[in-house]
This record gives structure tokens, C-alpha cells and sequence, in this order.
């Protein structure tokens, strides 16, 4: 009986499946309105259902692409500089929603919630680094819809180590607590440490391989995050060309800053840049130590190189 009772509760509480929907909005689907209230009514837990509508025309609707990863790949410059267009709604911050169980539970209506309103010819996007690397997220994405187009930018494995190290430092700084060196965390018994997280999150073809048993690859666009760093126009040109967007963002939306060491964005007149928490110093690490990281990822990283059909300049 007991079990007979969890189980009628999971039932309840378990997010039902949606019908795939088209990827992309265009200018000429009027119905997209209604397309999205059919999805929410089948979805919804309650009978009490409410759409969320502006008096201007723009509403809360699910996302139409998802920034999946990775984990300081370079997600939020991304976000920042796709969100230079016209025709995308940006979720503002990481909403978690197929990765925290807590999240989950509480349905699409819950997740519609937290997106931006957006008016029927923009594409809404959200961006959570931490999807890629979670072993549920791929088939709760493809249950909402199959049809999802996907952004995954990636950087050298080695260097996203660092980077993941360096975050977790400086949130530790800040709040006055100490964190042992890096080196503490890669090497254990005098061997490098493959079990620390961010090595695990760097081994791209094992997380790539669990999304391609939902996904086609040709649903699933990979920015390379180094050259986004160097030269982030001609990335996003591919980004806007994979999402089937008109040409609007160009060269003069960026320009180099000195200062900072980074590329910032220029939108009407305005200028801004990424948050200082961004382009942070790594740790100095040991060259030999670095080499032996660099050569533990040369066979991963020719699995992912062969499993996407393309190769990335990393060491």
C-alpha cells in the first residue's frame, strides 16, 4: 500500500510531457500565442491555469533555445552578446530548472515564469552552464520539446579547470573563508586527482554523448570559446545563422578594452562590459603539473573531436 502511495504521488508531481514544438518562432506564425497555451494547458497541474500577457502584445514563453554549457565556457558573454539582437528575450539569471530537483517539481508553468516577455517573432533563451554535465537534464529537455535548438560553447579543457578553481576561490574570498590551493585539488598521492569535479566537467565527449541520444548534433551549435574571447563577432555571426536569425549584430558591437583585457559590447551608443568577476587571473600552476593535466585530456579530447565531426585548437 505504502508503495502504492509513493507512487501515485510521483505521478502527481512529475512534469508531463510536451509535444515538440517548432524551434524557431517566425514573423509569419501568428499562432504562436495559441500554440503556447495549448502546451501550458496540457502541462498545467491546476485547473485554475492563468497566461501571463502583457497589455502590449509580448507574453512569458517557454524557451526556443537553451544555452546548455559548460561551466566557464563562457556562457554569460555569450547570453551577453546574443542578447544584442532584436529578436532574442534573454532570461536574466541561471534558472535551474532540469537540474534542481526542487525546481522541477514545480512544472512548466513554473519555469515559464522565469522567462523574460517577449513578443511572438523573438526567440527566448535561457542559459544554465550546469545542464551539460547533469545525466537527467538531456531527456527532460527533449520531453518539453524535441524540436530545441541548443548553444554549447566550450573552451581548452585544461584552462577550464582553471577557470572553475578560480571561482570557487574568489567566492570563498569574499566571504572570508579559506580554500586550499589548486594544487591540493589536482594532485592526490602524488598522482594527478581525476576524481575533482572540474576535471570531470572537462571531459566534454562523456556529457556530449548522453545529449546526442536526444539530440541530433545538427540541433546542437558549439561556440568555440577561446575564439569568442579573441574575436567574438565572427562566433556570433555563426550563433545568429544556427538560430536563423537576419543579420543584426555586427563588428562595431564590440571593441577591445585595454583595461580590462577583454572584448566589451556596444549597443546604440552605450557601452558595457562583463561583470570584474569575469576574465580573472588563473593560479600560478607548476609547468609540469600543467603539462600532466594538458596530456590527461588528449585522448578525451579526441573522442569529442571525432564524436562532433570537428577539432578545436587545444593542447
Amino acid at each position: 500500500m505504502a508503495a502504492f502511495l509513493l507512487g501515485a504521488v510521483l505521478l502527481i508531481v512529475q512534469p508531463q510531457i510536451v509535444p515538440s514544438r517548432p524551434a524557431i518562432i517566425s514573423n509569419a506564425e501568428t499562432s504562436s500565442q495559441s500554440v503556447q497555451r495549448e502546451l501550458l494547458k496540457k502541462t498545467s497541474q491546476k485547473n485554475d491555469f492563468k497566461e501571463n500577457i502583457h497589455s502590449n502584445g509580448s507574453c512569458q514563453q517557454l524557451p526556443q533555445t537553451i544555452i546548455i554549457g559548460v561551466r566557464k565556457g563562457g556562457t554569460r558573454a555569450l547570453l551577453e552578446m546574443l542578447s544584442l539582437h532584436p529578436d532574442i528575450a534573454a532570461a536574466e539569471s541561471e534558472v535551474h530548472f532540469f537540474d534542481w530537483e526542487d525546481h522541477y517539481r514545480n512544472g512548466l508553468q513554473w519555469y515559464i515564469n522565469q522567462m523574460p516577455f517577449s513578443y511572438p517573432h523573438q526567440i527566448t533563451v535561457e542559459k544554465t552552464p550546469a545542464y551539460f554535465t547533469s545525466p537527467k537534464v538531456p531527456e527532460r529537455v527533449y520531453n518539453m520539446n524535441q524540436s530545441m535548438r541548443l548553444l554549447l560553447i566550450l573552451r581548452d579543457p585544461s584552462e577550464r579547470v582553471l577557470s572553475d578553481y578560480t571561482q570557487v576561490f574568489y567566492n570563498h574570498m569574499q566571504k572570508h573563508k579559506p580554500y586550499p590551493s589548486i594544487e591540493q585539488f589536482l594532485i592526490k598521492n602524488g598522482e594527478l586527482n581525476v576524481d575533482y569535479k572540474a576535471i570531470n566537467r572537462s571531459l566534454y565527449y562523456i556529457h556530449m554523448q548522453n545529449w546526442l541520444k536526444y539530440f541530433p548534433l545538427d540541433h546542437i551549435h558549439i561556440v568555440d570559446g577561446d575564439k569568442l574571447i579573441k574575436d567574438p563577432f565572427p562566433e556570433i555571426e555563426k550563433v545568429e545563422r544556427f538560430l536563423k536569425l537576419s543579420p543584426q549584430i555586427n563588428a562595431s558591437n564590440f571593441y577591445f578594452n585595454k583595461t580590462k583585457g577583454f572584448y566589451c559590447l556596444r549597443d546604440s551608443g552605450r557601452e558595457r562590459c562583463l561583470h570584474e568577476s569575469k576574465g580573472r587571473a588563473h593560479p600560478q600552476v607548476d609547468t609540469r603539473l600543467l603539462e600532466k593535466l594538458q596530456e590527461y585530456f588528449h585522448e578525451p579530447n579526441k573522442k569529442f573531436f571525432e564524436l562532433v565531426g570537428r577539432t578545436f585548437d587545444w593542447h
